[in-house]
């Protein structure tokens, strides 16, 4: 049986994530990102933290309300590799699980289908994944199934992404820009 397109692409975004995160040498984690508010330990701890969201909303039918209190600050602990690694692990199995994708899940906003989680925690790695890889000087590219992925999904929400305050406004993509330079022009960031 072949494997849910969407299980595929959220997988192949927590492997290059993972990627980059194995990638950040000691003497990084206090450097600047793209995101401007966060160092390299912040935007890991945000993905870290995203991830361990994922367990409880789409196995228990918990709500981000239920959790807010006991997700919050720097959970990276002593070894931010390693609890990268162990959290996404266990949310890759989460969405895993048989039924997972058929699932309801209780977000800051509303109800969701576990499908459309799935598919916003994907975009969100693949373009977290680019910002980390800028901030600590590794290979910045995207496959291209990511990126296509990522853009049919942030697409028809991007105007509301800045009124969130967790994202700067779109910018203008170079004259001849490739996908990936769009995609990341969309989020406010430029190549």
């Amino acid at each position: 049986m072949a494997e849910n397109p969407l299980l595929t692409r959220h997988g192949e975004a927590l492997d290059l994530f993972t990627e980059r995160v194995h990638a950040i040498r000691p003497d990084q984690w206090d450097d600047p990102t793209p995101c401007t508010e966060w160092t390299v330990r912040d935007l890991v701890n945000h993905l870290a933290v995203e991830q361990m969201w994922v367990p409880p909303l789409v196995r228990e039918g918990a709500s981000v309300g239920d959790q807010s209190d006991a997700l919050e600050g720097d959970l990276l602990g002593d070894d931010p590799v390693a609890t990268w690694d162990v959290v996404a692990t266990a949310a890759r199995d989460a969405f895993r699980e048989p039924g997972a994708l058929d699932r309801v899940v209780g977000l800051s906003y509303g109800e969701s289908p576990a499908t459309h989680y799935c598919a916003q925690m994907t975009a969100d790695a693949v373009v977290h994944a680019w910002d980390l890889a800028r901030a600590i000087g590794a290979d910045e590219r995207i496959p291209k199934p990511l990126v296509d992925f990522s853009v049919r999904e942030v697409a028809p929400y991007a105007a509301d992404l800045e009124e969130s305050g967790l994202f700067a406004a779109p910018v203008e993509p170079p004259a001849g820009a490739d996908a990936q330079a769009r995609l990341l022009a969309l989020l406010g960031r430029e190549a």
